[in-house]
């Protein structure tokens, strides 16, 4: 499907690890145009550590939701070589699954938590004073609910495919 893609990793895989980064970009979106001090809240950023923080948090957020990729990418298999210390070493599959799973139940756990809290009324009449802002606030963090089974499908894909391709193949080397 695309040319970094790591060798023997189906389609729907690959489909499912780049939906990742792109479901966050709708929330980042959203964030840069707060801090930007556009009219999407009720409540603008008056402060410079504010603005800060909401740069790092989007930075963050998209910077972990591209990790995915690595889980059908080859530098997910091999640490890249300009990589001190470990570069050209494999990944052991469970470096790469463990934390990806934890991370997915993390953010399970956080999209409950924001629900219980919100009581299911997205941020009505606490950060938005319009309909309008209610609406592209959630049209914005919505795709976000996915992240965490996309996450985690990616990573299960992931772990089959690199533990058990390698038995597999040793059979048929005629290797024990």
């Amino acid at each position: 499907m695309l040319k970094n893609t790591a060798s023997g990793v189906p389609r729907w895989a690959v489909r499912t690890a780049y939906a990742v980064p792109l479901l966050t970009l709708p929330s980042s979106l959203w964030r840069l145009a707060l801090a930007a001090g556009l009219p999407v809240t009720s409540q603008p950023l008056h402060t410079g550590w504010g603005v800060a923080y909401v740069l790092v948090l989007t930075a963050v957020t998209e910077g972990l939701a591209l990790l995915t990729l690595g889980l059908v990418q080859p530098w997910g298999e091999v640490v890249p070589r300009w990589i001190p210390l470990i570069g050209g070493r494999p990944v052991r599959p469970l470096a790469a699954v463990v934390p990806a799973l934890v991370g997915s139940f993390v953010l399970f756990a956080l999209s409950l938590l924001v629900g219980f809290v919100q009581g299911g009324n997205l941020a009505d009449g606490v950060l938005t004073d319009t309909r309008a802002q209610t609406v592209f606030l959630a049209v914005c963090y919505t795709p976000l609910l996915a992240w965490a089974p996309l996450l985690a499908v990616s990573a299960i894909a992931y772990y089959r495919r690199r533990t058990t391709s390698a038995p597999a193949l040793q059979g048929v080397l005629g290797h024990r």
